[in-house]
This record gives C-alpha cells, structure tokens and sequence, in this order.
C-alpha cells in the first residue's frame, strides 16, 4: 500500500508560482507512475500531469503545457508539480496519485493523496 501526502498548496496572485510536493510512503515508490489531478469546485476531478517511474516520460494536459512541469525524486520519494505563470482558472484542489504506468495512471490511479487547495487570485 502506498500512502500520499501533499503539501505547498495556498494563494497566489495570478502569473504567480507555486510548487506542489507529493511525498509518498512505501519502498516502492520508485516502481510506480505518478500524477496529478485538480477538481475545482463544481466540476469533476480532472488530470494535470503525469510522469513514468524513471522521470523519463510526462504527459500534460493541454492547459497546463509549458506552464506546468512534473517531475519526481525517487531517492526522496516525492514528487513535484512547479506551476508557472498561474492563471484563476487554475483554482482547484490538486490531488497527487500514483499507478501501475504512466497510461494507467490517467485514467485509475490505485492511490489518491487527500489533496492540497491551489487559489489564484485575479
């Protein structure tokens, strides 16, 4: 079982930054695919982005391309979301979440973080 922990949330004027932490439990953090995901309020849960095991590989969804990166440190079992040039339409809950690749990841995770409130003020 993995257990997820995020952390770095808060408010941020718009084209400000934030970066989100996800730390994970469990020695086998570094075998798993990791995302991240936001539900604003009112809307259903959505994802953001994803990174393979070995960092290698990320997905973005397009929204978020070239503002947002992911990327993971498995020595630390964590992993990050830098978000850039944040926009109020970015205000949402960001979940982390990890799965058995980086393509299952996006559609189900087997373990959700309890999330972290990202506001953006205009």
């Amino acid at each position: 079982q993995v257990q997820l922990v995020e952390s770095g949330g808060g408010l941020v004027q718009a084209g400000g930054s934030l970066r989100l932490s996800c730390a994970a439990s469990g020695r086998t953090f570094s075998s798993y695919a990791m995302g991240w995901f936001r539900q604003a309020p009112g809307k259903e849960r959505e994802f953001v982005a994803a990174i393979s095991w070995s960092g290698v590989s990320t997905y973005y969804r397009d929204s978020v391309k070239g503002r947002f990166t992911i990327s993971r440190d498995n020595a630390k079992n964590t992993v990050y979301l830098q978000m850039n040039s944040l926009k109020p339409e970015d205000t949402a809950v960001y979940y982390c979440a990890s799965g058995q690749s980086v393509v299952l990841v996006r559609v189900t995770p087997n373990y959700w973080g309890q999330g972290t409130q990202v506001t953006v003020s205009s």
